[in-house]
């Protein structure tokens, strides 16, 4: 997995500024990602400079990267592509690269070097995962709980998740297989070297979805990744799976009774994708906005307003406190060695092979 080496629907919000620019790029650009304070921050460390840079410009935001793949089969479908550029995982990546519904890009011409000039290719390095994909960040998905509900015995072990006595009370989990079949073959025994071998075969999704059944009727399941800080803020679970990112915006900015379980959190990366057959004049907007948005500035500026770490090795440096809060954002980074003593590798790879297998197993298995 080549992140071992490195590591450590739609919304209304459009934007708009005044003038004319140049006749080749379109003028108007959809931008999809997955809404909340994770698309606040690309909203005020990429698109805000470059309408600011780019008179005129109108940007639309659309909250439906969850179901990017599903959404661009569609239209590739129908031949009428509405997206422009659009936020997904690594593995969502890889699957819609080899279907040809994004753009292949090339990292030195397409993404801007660094300001030493060090190639983007070199600069990114083995987090360009996909001939089709420009990371932006490395995240994880972690689990949050509610400080006052747990009392003096806050969880520390990921099975926690599955101890309803020790913790009683609903829990929220993504719903899709991806993490919690993994969680739940690691809580029921298997050693994490060996959980993509044991979940690649029947008898493996049979134990973790066994394992699933346990916890089945007290799961609330998510789908979007604003969800469960609210349902913890609501108190209504009294722990749930979500982007660490989300955690740190409800407990630093929010100040709401909720703790972090660092514990076998789930890294993966994040990043753009170009659909397949845009017009010419929509193409070119992209491109000079993704090589703008990609940038070791812009991908520092991100980590000033969510704790998500950079994928570019030059930004890393640039990275300081909370432009609002004027906290250190470093401690509250998945990859600060205080929060990952005992990570999840999540295998984007192994999931882009499998997923549609895996997800029609798990629909399957939610439905009985």
């Amino acid at each position: 997995m080549k992140l071992t080496k490195t590591l450590l629907a739609t919304t209304a919000l459009t934007v708009t500024a005044g003038a004319v620019v140049a006749e080749d790029m379109a003028m108007e650009m959809t931008l999809v990602s997955w809404g909340g304070s994770y698309q606040a921050s690309q909203d005020k460390a990429y698109v805000q400079p470059y309408l600011a840079a780019n008179p005129g410009l109108k940007v639309t935001w659309d909250e439906s990267s969850g179901e990017a793949v599903a959404k661009l089969r569609a239209m590739d479908e129908t031949g009428n592509v509405t997206w422009d550029l659009v936020d997904v995982v690594a593995s969502d990546s890889m699957r819609l690269c080899d279907e040809g519904l994004a753009v292949e890009l090339d990292a030195d011409t397409d993404l801007a070097a660094a300001p030493d000039g060090t190639p983007a290719s070199e600069d990114f390095g083995d987090l360009l995962v996909s001939d089709c994909f420009a990371p932006q960040i490395v995240y994880s998905t972690t689990f949050g709980y509610r400080t006052d509900m747990v009392g003096d015995n806050a969880p520390t072990d990921i099975c926690a998740i599955f101890d309803m006595d020790a913790y009683p009370g609903k829990r929220a989990l993504q719903k899709r297989p991806i993490d919690n079949m993994e969680w739940a073959l690691y809580c029921d025994g298997v050693e994490k070297s060996a959980i993509y071998d044991t979940l690649g075969t029947p008898e493996g999704v049979d134990k973790a979805l066994a394992k699933l059944d346990t916890i089945k009727d007290q799961v609330v399941w998510w789908t979007a990744g604003a969800e469960t800080p609210q349902l913890l803020a609501d108190g209504e679970v009294v722990m749930g799976s979500t982007f660490n990112g989300r955690l740190f915006s409800a407990i630093a900015e929010q100040n709401q009774p909720i703790g972090m379980l660092w514990d076998m959190q789930s890294f993966d990366l994040d990043g753009w994708i170009v659909p397949a057959n845009l017009p010419a004049d929509r193409k070119a907007r992209v491109m000079d906005f993704l090589k703008f948005a990609t940038d070791t500035q812009r991908l520092a500026d991100q980590a000033k307003y969510i704790s998500y770490g950079p994928a570019r090795k030059s930004s890393a440096p640039l990275v300081g406190k909370h432009a609002e809060l004027g906290i250190e954002m470093a401690p509250h980074m998945p990859t600060d060695p205080a929060n990952a003593s005992n990570v999840h590798i999540y295998d984007y790879e192994w999931w882009a092979d499998n997923r549609d297998d895996l997800d029609a197993k798990f629909q399957a298995w939610l439905a009985k």
